[in-house]
């Protein structure tokens, strides 16, 4: 069996990472601390012998999570979900191997707007656990599975049912375009992954026109994952405009349009995004205004 002070340096060694994946979760980096505090206490009462600390740590702190999200919960409404095929994980499974982890900063997040932040807060806990494993930590849903109990289909359902709320229908039918691209640059100014990645399609990419390379802009960017990395964070210059009648952003210099980000949603999901900067594109630009973004506010279930 491990020696306390084996298990204590195995813990400091995990700490930042296990206090990421709780303030994602938890979306407050005080109760995450918090929770990351009752993992060591449970670590540091446990009399069994561990295969995998790292793993066992994440698996316990984000157990802890999805009960603290629960105590949120005034009436939860069960949702079915597909439990079959589940094994228990062991001691020495790989979820804290699966792991990605970004070098980034578990501070809570600035909001998609206050709208599409409450729709986030109405995700089922283990909604939000599958999502945020999956689409900021890397995790795969074989892992996500066994920390849900559950099979690694169902997890994957309970990931795609998160975004299809995340990006979902506001009362009288799905929201438009102009507010998937809005709340799609709120996120990326706020350095928001989880909703990054929620609101761009499996295969979303970006572009640019010869014009746009020249000031500066990537030439082509594939994939959702690499898309949502390149935006998170940025563009806090950008303002809001129409361009050829269609919701983008753009980049301006002394009052004139320099650069456009011009979108194409479908579905409610950002498919592609290109950079334009010749002359034709710049003169269709015209300001707007940001768009009051406003989405359903169901409770969630306790699924």
């Amino acid at each position: 069996m491990a020696t306390a002070g084996a298990d204590q340096e195995q813990f400091e060694q995990q700490r930042g990472r296990l206090v990421s994946i709780a303030s994602r979760i938890l979306d407050d980096r005080h109760e995450a601390q918090d929770i990351v505090q009752q993992a060591w206490l449970r670590l540091n009462e446990n009399t069994v012998d561990l295969e995998n600390v790292p793993a066992w740590l994440t698996t316990v702190t984000t157990r802890l999570c999805i009960d603290r999200l629960r105590q949120r919960v005034p009436v939860p409404v069960d949702v079915p979900a597909d439990d079959s095929a589940h094994t228990p994980a062991q001691d020495g499974d790989t979820a804290a191997g699966s792991v990605s982890d970004p070098a980034r900063s578990a501070e809570q997040r600035e909001a998609v707007g206050q709208a599409l932040h409450v729709v986030v807060d109405r995700l089922s806990p283990n909604e939000r656990v599958a999502l945020v494993l999956h689409e900021s930590f890397g995790f795969d849903f074989d892992t996500i599975g066994d920390i849900l109990e559950r099979g690694p289909a169902a997890a994957r359902k309970l990931a795609s049912r998160a975004r299809a709320k995340i990006a979902g229908a506001e009362p009288g039918g799905p929201i438009t375009d102009q507010q998937v691209v809005d709340a799609f640059m709120a996120a990326a100014r706020g350095s928001d992954l989880v909703r990054l990645l929620a609101l761009l399609a499996p295969g979303a990419s970006v572009s640019a026109d010869a014009a746009a390379i020249v000031a500066g802009t990537p030439q082509q960017i594939e994939g959702r994952e690499a898309v949502a990395a390149f935006f998170n964070g940025s563009a806090h210059a950008a303002l809001p405009v129409f361009v050829e009648g269609r919701p983008g952003f753009a980049w301006f210099q002394r009052g004139t349009a320099a650069v456009v980000f011009d979108f194409t949603v479908l579905r409610g999901a950002v498919q592609s995004v290109m950079f334009r900067a010749e002359p034709e594109a710049l003169q269709s630009v015209v300001r707007r205004a940001k768009t009051d973004v406003t989405f359903s506010s169901s409770e969630p279930s306790e699924e």
